[in-house]
């Protein structure tokens, strides 16, 4: 039985339910179904408008954000599909912190409800650093699916791995 990476913390049983949609080659269908078409934000100054908006409507009270970009470097072999970070420069006297979210550049190509879950994630560590039990209620709060959908994007994933040929 092959491990499935990015499912590793699910289920035994519905890490199996997976096993049997690949078997039937049914998983492309399947997100096919549910996730139709791709969004149109393309450029960096796009992304920055789109996490703006969301940021806006969710996250009034939180820290500014400087930089928002698609990032090339960003891929699943560091584990990571979205970044934020907090850059801290002395300038003069003052010590200035710099918030940027970074998004992996595979999202471009993806549907529009992976690029929402992914900003969501990436907003909701404005809040709070760690994936914790707040973590996770600040995401349903601003993205009532959440938990769906990043179980999707997994499935996204895993689907991607195979069309690419890499092993599971």
């Amino acid at each position: 039985m092959t491990p499935l990476k990015y499912l590793q913390g699910y289920p035994a049983s519905l890490q199996e339910q997976v096993r049997q949609m690949i078997a039937g080659e049914r998983l492309g269908d399947y997100l096919a179904q549910r996730y139709q078409g791709r969004h149109g934000i393309q450029s960096d100054k796009a992304l920055y408008v789109y996490v703006m908006a969301l940021k806006q409507e969710h996250l009034k009270n939180a820290p500014a954000i400087d930089k928002v970009l698609f990032d090339n470097r960003l891929d699943l072999t560091h584990r990571a599909l979205g970044l934020h970070t907090s850059i801290s420069r002395v300038q003069g006297g003052k010590l200035k912190a710099k918030k940027e979210i970074r998004v992996a550049s595979l999202f471009r190509e993806a549907a529009p409800q992976f690029l929402q879950m992914i900003v969501v994630h990436e907003l909701a560590h404005l809040k709070e650093s760690d994936h914790n039990k707040a973590f996770y209620k600040l995401c349903e709060y601003m993205l009532p699916d959440y938990q769906q959908l990043e179980f999707d994007l997994r499935l996204y994933l895993t689907w991607r791995d195979l069309q690419a040929g890499t092993p599971q």
